[in-house]
């Protein structure tokens, strides 16, 4: 079984496939000051939950953009997975040119990303993936990696009106009934939802534009289906991307 595991800033997703089946997966907050024995007897514990035997685990595959955690997560896979983990960047063959003027400098999460959504599709692309920030990833027809654009997230935004302006209060993230807001509540959430509706079509849009063609749009990431369920440009929304994006180069370079 390869053992999948996802860092992000804020989340760790993890998941657990048996060939190309995922049998199961989990979500975890990121911490770097969890040992790794801390997420190591987590994980197992998340096993036993699941029915799945630690031990059936033969290889772990990690696009880690927290670099404090490599380190952690190396020690747990070695210690309670007697694996050697694959951690996804510079030197590790994804079969996916990247065309960014300075490769090493695409956060590893994206490229996987990719890599899974052209797998499937074999045409060009547009990712949006809504994490702690909010990623546009332009894939061509011919499977290469072209670049995108990097936006705050959505839980980012909400942070920032909360703690930088005195009157508005903490809001949860959901669609209003409205678009004209008539409380600062409904107010804000209109904007917040609305508003990166806007910005996911527009920057589609334009990126679509440049890219020549009808690039097909999927998203992914924990807040994407409110997106989605309400975008022109998002056709496909894909929980799990990047978990199949990482067994996809697991197999590419074993």
């Amino acid at each position: 079984m390869l053992l999948a595991v996802d860092v992000g800033n804020t989340n760790i997703t993890v998941g657990v496939f048996e060939a190309d089946k995922l049998r199961d997966q989990w979500r975890m907050e990121t911490s770097s000051r969890k040992t790794a024995d801390e997420y190591g007897i987590l994980l197992t514990q998340m096993f036993a939950h699941s029915g799945l035997e630690p031990r059936g685990v033969d290889a772990v595959a990690v696009p880690s953009v927290v670099p404090p955690m490599q380190l952690t997560l190396r020690t747990m896979a070695q210690r309670y997975f007697r694996s050697e983990p694959l951690f996804v960047g510079p030197g590790i063959r994804t079969g996916m040119p990247v065309l960014y003027d300075n490769p090493a400098e695409v956060g590893a999460d994206r490229v996987v990303n990719a890599v899974a959504a052209y797998e499937r599709t074999k045409s060009s692309l547009i990712i949006v993936d809504f994490g702690t920030a909010t990623t546009f990833d332009a894939v061509s027809q011919r499977g290469e990696y072209l670049g995108g654009s990097i936006c705050p997230g959505i839980s980012i935004s909400m942070d920032a009106l909360f703690l930088s302006a005195s009157k508005l209060p903490r809001v949860e993230f959901k669609r209003p009934d409205r678009v004209v807001g008539r409380n600062t509540v409904a107010s804000m959430q209109s904007g917040l939802v609305y508003g990166y509706v806007g910005l996911v079509d527009g920057l589609c849009a334009r990126m679509a534009a440049e890219m020549g063609g009808r690039p097909k749009v999927i998203a992914t990431g924990g807040l994407a289906p409110l997106i989605a369920s309400e975008s022109q440009a998002i056709a496909e929304v894909d929980e799990f991307l990047t978990l199949e994006g990482l067994r996809i180069i697991h197999e590419r370079n074993r």
